[in-house]
């Protein structure tokens, strides 16, 4: 099983929310679920996903 960990991109330092199992994204609102099945609604785009390394950036609407 591949978990993901977001990040904002202007802010890699920034965790949004670990162990996420699914993204999905309509239009700019993305919901991002974790392993737990909680979920994050946020809006923004996807700047990056790497999934072999486990990480995605997102660009975060201010």
């Amino acid at each position: 099983m591949c978990l993901a960990t977001v990040y904002a991109r202007n802010n890699p330092d920034s965790i949004i929310l670990e162990y996420v199992s699914r993204i999905d994204v309509e239009g700019t609102r993305i919901t991002l679920t974790d392993v737990m099945g909680d979920t994050k609604i946020i809006e923004g785009t996807i700047a990056m996903a790497d999934l072999t390394g486990g990480k995605v950036q997102i660009n975060c609407a201010d």
